[in-house]
């Protein structure tokens, strides 16, 4: 009688140490099977440093298992007998070595999903999907909630996660009576502020550069060495970089969440979301361990603090992968301003006399990493108002960002960024003048443009903002779509009341501008 065998299949973001897969005693008649492929290094052009943090994750997760007494089968990229393919790959394998059972994690990405639906039916032995064991809420966790809606609430969905896993609570109600602090996590730098560096690891993945070279794999950004690679690649690490967070960073986390600065690549931020999205910490351990330390230190640490930093994971990261699950596909091809444009050059090597643009830009080439404010109200509310088309930003946000990941890159780029569903995300365009941009960073004070100044006048020493321009341009062009939008009433009341030749100067303005997209 033959030996029954099962293949167990393992992708690049399901790094997930404490699946119960792992639970389970080596079997022999188990085995893993992990693949780096082009047909995931090449869908889209991804930054270098994104390329070598999950190979090289991937490769300790293998190893990790693998001292555990777990068997695996890893291809890597340079592999002879590697198809680049998962189907072909995997067809090799399950008729070679005869397995009679393949088993497999459900894709949080529609694209994957789609996949394997299609080559699973062409598969004559027994299946399971597995869940990914990850995430807090369902994939229609919001269906549920709210039914089949155009527009949802995350402020709805947030407390619903609170009170489902008791987060920040004193029976039913929220502690200190407050569900939501964001109007305190507003702040900027001040002048001198003391922020501890970021603990950064130094991992030698030359051989894996080394090998993406020879590959001649296309990709984006820049890294200082690959003998240093700074991001965690394995659950030890990962959990490192999460308590150093939470015993150096958290206590001033929630005051400046928003703001930027020349002088601060990371802030206060965490860094902890390429260990989140490739599931080598999950988002529950990650909230208790900050709930844990606001109870334990509730004299010296603020709630504020902590709410900001637990809205960020229990409700947002959650919300949008539960939005993207429910909107797919169709959510992809949404255009409600009919934006056409190609993203600048600079998008791609941050050169441009925009200061506030150059160093978000900059950063995110040579660190893969931007947070949220610098991805929202400065490259993606340039892209908006600038009319770029959301095909074209959506590519430059997966490929920039080592945490990008269709679920989370495309819900917060096409929804909440460019508003390209209309509304179904956000309830309003995040869009914003200079004044938001000088009010939240110290960016405007080296720059060759004027914060200030709406449009060119005689004299003037420094040339006007574009984000000024641009903010008024936007506004006037969509009036239609958006002057019955409750929230945007106020500031088509104050473009209402400008004079009729002031309007006319800054909409020139910006045309010119936009003649000439490419030289700002």
């Amino acid at each position: 009688m033959s030996k029954e065998k099962t293949l167990r299949l393992i992708l690049g973001d399901q790094l997930n140490y404490k699946h119960s897969w792992f639970e389970e005693k080596p079997d022999p008649l188990i085995q893993y099977v992990m693949m780096e492929i082009r047909s995931e290094t090449d869908y889209a052009s991804h930054h270098i440093q994104k390329v070598l943090g999950f190979f090289a994750a991937m490769r300790e997760f293998k190893n990790h298992h693998e001292k555990k007494g777990h068997s695996f089968i890893y291809l890597k990229l340079d592999d002879k007998n590697n198809h680049q393919d998962f189907a072909k790959n995997l067809d090799e394998i399950l008729q070679t070595q005869k397995f009679i059972k393949f088993e497999m994690i459900e894709s949080d990405e529609y694209r994957l999903d789609q996949y394997f639906k299609k080559y699973l039916k062409t598969l004559d032995i027994e299946l399971e999907i597995n869940g990914a064991e990850h995430f807090l809420a369902d994939r229609n966790e919001l269906e549920e909630m709210f039914g089949k809606k155009e527009k949802y609430l995350m402020e709805s969905f947030y407390r619903r996660m609170r009170k489902k896993y008791n987060v920040l609570m004193h029976e039913d109600k929220p502690l200190l009576g407050k569900w939501n602090f964001d109007t305190e996590n507003r702040n900027k730098f001040p002048a001198k502020i003391n922020i501890p560096t970021h603990k950064a690891f130094h991992n030698d993945v030359s051989d894996i550069y080394e090998m993406i070279q020879k590959s001649k794999i296309k990709t984006i950004g820049n890294i200082k060495n690959p003998k240093c690679f700074e991001y965690p690649i394995n659950r030890k690490q990962s959990l490192e970089i999460l308590d150093y967070f939470i015993e150096n960073l958290l206590i001033k986390f929630g005051d400046y969440q928003d703001a930027m600065s020349e002088r601060h690549e990371y802030g206060f931020h965490s860094r902890l979301s390429f260990a989140l999205n490739t599931k080598m910490l999950s988002p529950l351990e990650v909230i208790e361990k900050a709930e844990a330390k606001y109870k334990n230190n509730s004299i010296d640490l603020e709630i504020s603090q902590v709410e900001g930093f637990i809205r960020q994971i229990l409700g947002w990261r959650e919300y949008m992968r539960s939005f993207y699950w429910i909107k797919m596909p169709g959510f992809a091809k949404t255009n409600f301003f009919d934006n056409e444009k190609q993203l600048p050059k600079f998008y791609w090597d941050g050169k441009t006399k925009m200061n506030c643009l150059k160093n978000c830009i900059q950063n995110s080439l040579d660190n893969a990493y931007a947070h949220h404010i610098q991805r929202l109200m400065i490259t993606g509310n340039f892209a908006l108002m600038a009319e770029v088309h959301p095909d074209e930003v959506d590519a430059w946000y997966l490929g920039i960002y080592i945490d990008a990941l269709d679920w989370v890159e495309i819900t917060n780029t096409r929804g909440m960024s460019q508003w390209a569903d209309g509304g179904g995300v956000a309830t309003k365009p995040y869009i914003s003048s200079a004044n938001y941009v000088n009010k939240m960073s110290d960016y405007c004070k080296n720059c060759h443009y004027d914060y200030k100044s709406k449009y060119s006048k005689v004299g003037d020493k420094k040339e006007p903002c574009p984000f000024n321009s641009f903010y008024w341009d936007f506004l006037a062009k969509h009036k239609e779509k958006l002057s019955n939008n409750m929230r945007m009433s106020m500031v088509y009341r104050v473009w209402d009341k400008m004079d009729t030749i002031e309007q006319e100067l800054i909409l020139r303005q910006a045309q010119d501008y936009k003649k000439n997209l490419q030289k700002l």
